[in-house]
């Protein structure tokens, strides 16, 4: 008789037992948790990805518009479904530091970004909002970066309440080829 070793949830269930969804697995926050992609110093040069973003293709750097002075973004780690970000080209780590025509841009693309939203997924409203230092929560403090979550009525669900979790239903390339395809005239 051949025996195995089993882990304690399988022990609890049972190899290939429901687990009354006890386990949720969502590896892509790891990145996120150990701190990939993220610069290791202040300066543009110190590995800031979103000064690298806009040297890739729209497709692989999941930008869904470009303006002159800033660009449209989707979150690698989204806390909602079309979760974008407006970020200058610019490093610019203070929203004092911006420029008029970089405020006027920004504030631009922003509108975009909700009548993009509302027309690609319906989206019922939104919450937008800067981080500003990493005390006041930016994950990336050193590139000013503007948020646009779409928010729908009932979106908060058990899942993030008791899984501490999201769960979106489409892959990234996907939302983005569906915002880009619908984004307004700046």
């Amino acid at each position: 008789m051949l025996h195995t070793m089993t882990s304690e949830p399988e022990q609890q269930f049972g190899v290939g037992a429901p687990d009354a969804f006890q386990r949720l697995w969502t590896p892509h926050r790891m990145a996120y948790i150990q701190g990939e992609n993220k610069p290791t110093g202040p300066g543009a040069d110190d590995g800031c990805p979103f000064c690298s973003i806009p040297a890739k293709s729209d497709e692989d750097g999941l930008i869904v518009a470009r303006g002159e002075l800033v660009y449209a973004v989707l979150n690698l780690y989204p806390y909602n479904g079309g979760h974008l970000m407006v970020v200058p080209f610019r490093h610019v780590a203070d929203y004092t530091e911006l420029d008029e025509a970089e405020t006027a841009e920004l504030a631009a693309f922003t509108k975009c970004a909700m009548r993009a939203l509302r027309t690609a997924s319906g989206a019922h409203g939104f919450n937008i909002g800067m981080n500003q230092g990493s005390t006041a929560g930016a994950g990336i403090a050193a590139h000013l970066h503007q948020h646009v979550v779409p928010r729908w009525g009932g979106d908060t669900n058990f899942m993030p309440v008791v899984g501490h979790t999201k769960v979106l239903p489409q892959l990234l390339a996907d939302t983005r080829k569906m915002l880009a395809d619908v984004w307004p005239t700046v």
